[in-house]
């Protein structure tokens, strides 16, 4: 080791000029800013280099700094769309001096998918003139919500994918702060990406999910922050769910060591993965033994990408079945095959409550963690609390992914009354509120639907908690079906029905989740007898009136069990009427609910107690 005298004279002063130059460029870099970066800039940063700590500094500097980063995120959205269409007729014009804040929110009304279903059509049908963006967008994401029984179309755009690139990257930052993982791991992700398709106008559509799946920054993304999948791409895009998932717990099972955290988007989808697993994982056990794929596994590209993983491992099969065998009723089931997992990870709130006490029984020992806060329509927290359980799981709004406001929900005020949205930074702890969001793919004052309720505030930035859908009556998994949906069904059913001089008097519904899996419970009563032939095929036509996108996926992956129609005694929602106005109801202001929770259980109780007959769908036999 030479110390700086040994060098020559002239090597020193070289050094010296050397050391001050680079001085001084340093201080001409700025720091790391909330500020957004340009496009390039941003997506550069996201998918070639990841640092945990400047990751959770400029989250906390941001943070800091909410309500001028709201300013100044919405400034760019009118800025980057002023020439939308839509903007235009509502009076902004892209003058940064008169489109202001209080300019936007005087004369950009709030709006519901059924406001801008219109404007998107002609997106999806192939009108390039700047709609609702100020350039035509690249895809369009199909929710799997719907509107008025349809599937609702959502622009996706090159921002919505930084976006998500920039969430991944803030959550994983915060996860890892906590539950370190290795640089060389991988992730067992659940992830199934559907095909897109071209609409009539030439645009790519399809899910959400599949728009980030497909984007080609997408796995550059994943490697940054350690998140590679143990599958291969071909079993991703696989077009038969069935054997994807067979194939992703091979592979996961094959990279077994280096597996670092498990992951699907919903907690439905990680209890399924792994119950499937106890059905078949003696055939898994028999591929890894002798490296030969399973004849279930019939896609070509499927086939031949496994087929390269696999060789003859005798050591890991019984590796394996010495685990399965030990498990007592599969209790710690997923440490047990990935002994280097930190955690389990997806969306465990909301309707997939119901399915943590399964997915703690498999996990044993493991933390569960709370995936992030979006929808189809964009980004808008990320967990930053990991360690808190699913129960008690909150997010941080990020406060450059759009402009948010907030409208206040009530018990008595069922559409919020007429009352205006408050800020990001206005929100009260305590308080419930539906989601209003402004983003850079069109959506202007769009009311997502979704109730929140402030638990705190991670320094200027509301952290929440998701309630429910405020229109959502039935879901089980990735399903969601509103009363609209419902009464569209039960229509459609009737008509059925109407056929034998019978009429409908009156239905309501249930979510039963005790069987699995869950499904779909419809209570009828009737006018009158009719045969059992009469009353299957309205039970089929029930179960195929349901068009959401995540439900019709689901009964077809048999993810969500047969509806079951239940036929009821006459007079049975007379008792449900007596009950509620027993407990001091305006017969006046009755209404029968459309859907009855588990939690209100002497309702449930009066419609199971009489019914005279139940069918099952074969719909989707």
């Amino acid at each position: 080791m030479h110390s700086f005298s040994d060098f020559p004279k002239i090597t020193q002063l070289l050094l010296l000029l050397l050391s001050h130059s680079l001085k001084i460029f340093l201080s001409l870099c700025p720091p790391p800013s909330y500020r957004a970066l340009s496009n390039s800039s941003r997506m550069l940063e996201k998918v070639e280099s990841f640092n945990m700590n400047r990751v959770i500094d400029e989250f906390d500097e941001m943070t800091r700094n909410a309500a001028q980063v709201q300013r100044q995120t919405l400034k760019e959205i009118l800025e980057k769309n002023k020439a939308a269409i839509y903007l235009q007729n509502c009076g902004l014009n892209g003058n940064a001096t008169t489109d202001t804040e209080a300019a936007f929110k005087a004369n950009v009304p709030l709006v519901t998918d059924a406001d801008l279903e219109p404007y998107i059509k002609r997106m999806v049908d192939g009108d390039t003139s700047p709609i609702l963006t100020g350039h035509p967008v690249p895809a369009i994401s199909l929710s799997s919500g719907t509107s008025q029984g349809r599937p609702k179309f959502v622009p996706f755009t090159d921002e919505l994918m930084e976006n998500t690139l920039q969430l991944f990257r803030t959550a994983f930052a915060f996860r890892n702060r906590e539950f370190p993982i290795d640089n060389n791991g991988k992730a067992l992700q659940f992830i199934f990406s559907s095909k897109q398709y071209i609409s009539k106008g030439g645009v790519p559509v399809g899910t959400a999910t599949s728009n980030v799946y497909r984007n080609p920054n997408y796995k550059a993304g994943m490697k940054s922050i350690q998140s590679l999948s143990c599958s291969p791409d071909e079993v991703i895009f696989s077009p038969d769910v069935h054997q994807a998932l067979y194939c992703h717990l091979l592979s996961g099972i094959l990279f077994r060591d280096q597996v670092q955290y498990v992951f699907a988007s919903f907690a439905h989808g990680l209890v399924h993965a792994f119950r499937t697993f106890e059905q078949l994982w003696e055939e898994i056990v028999t591929d890894i033994k002798d490296g030969v794929l399973s004849s279930r596994i019939t896609v070509p590209s499927v086939r031949a990408a496994m087929s390269k993983l696999l060789k003859p491992d005798p050591e890991l099969a019984e590796t394996i079945r010495e685990k399965c065998v030990s498990l007592s009723n599969w209790y710690g089931l997923i440490p047990a095959l990935f002994p280097n997992a930190k955690y389990v990870y997806g969306i465990m709130t909301g309707s997939m409550e119901p399915y943590v006490k399964k997915l703690r029984h498999y996990a044993g020992d493991l933390p569960l963690v709370s995936h992030d806060y979006g929808s189809s329509e964009g980004w808008i927290a990320a967990n930053v609390t990991p360690r808190l359980s699913p129960e008690e799981a909150t997010f941080a709004v990020i406060p450059n992914l759009g402009y948010f406001e907030f409208l206040s929900v009530s018990e008595t005020e069922e559409g919020g009354g007429d009352q205006e949205p408050v800020g990001l930074t206005d929100v009260k702890i305590g308080q419930e509120y539906e989601v209003v969001i402004t983003n850079y793919a069109g959506l202007y004052r769009y009311r997502l639907g979704d109730v929140v309720k402030i638990t705190g505030f991670y320094n200027e930035t509301p952290q929440l908690k998701f309630i429910c859908r405020r229109n959502l009556i039935l879901s089980i998994n990735i399903d969601k079906n509103t009363e609209r949906d419902l009464q569209l069904s039960v229509e459609s059913a009737a008509k059925r029905l109407s056929e034998e001089k019978i009429e409908v008097i009156d239905f309501s519904s249930h979510v039963d989740v005790s069987t699995d899996p869950g499904h779909y419970v419809i209570f009828w009563e009737i006018s009158g007898e009719t045969s059992e032939d009469v009353l299957q095929d309205c039970c089929d036509y029930l179960d195929r009136g349901f068009i959401d996108a995540g439900y019709m996926s689901s009964r077809k992956c048999k993810t969500i069990g047969a509806l079951e129609l239940r036929v009821l005694e006459r007079g049975t929602f007379r008792k449900v009427q007596e009950h509620f106005l027993g407990l001091g109801s305006s017969a006046g202001q009755f209404k029968m609910p459309r859907c009855v929770k588990p939690s209100n259980v002497k309702v449930l109780q009066i419609l199971c107690e009489n019914v005279e007959k139940s069918f099952f769908s074969t719909a989707f036999d």
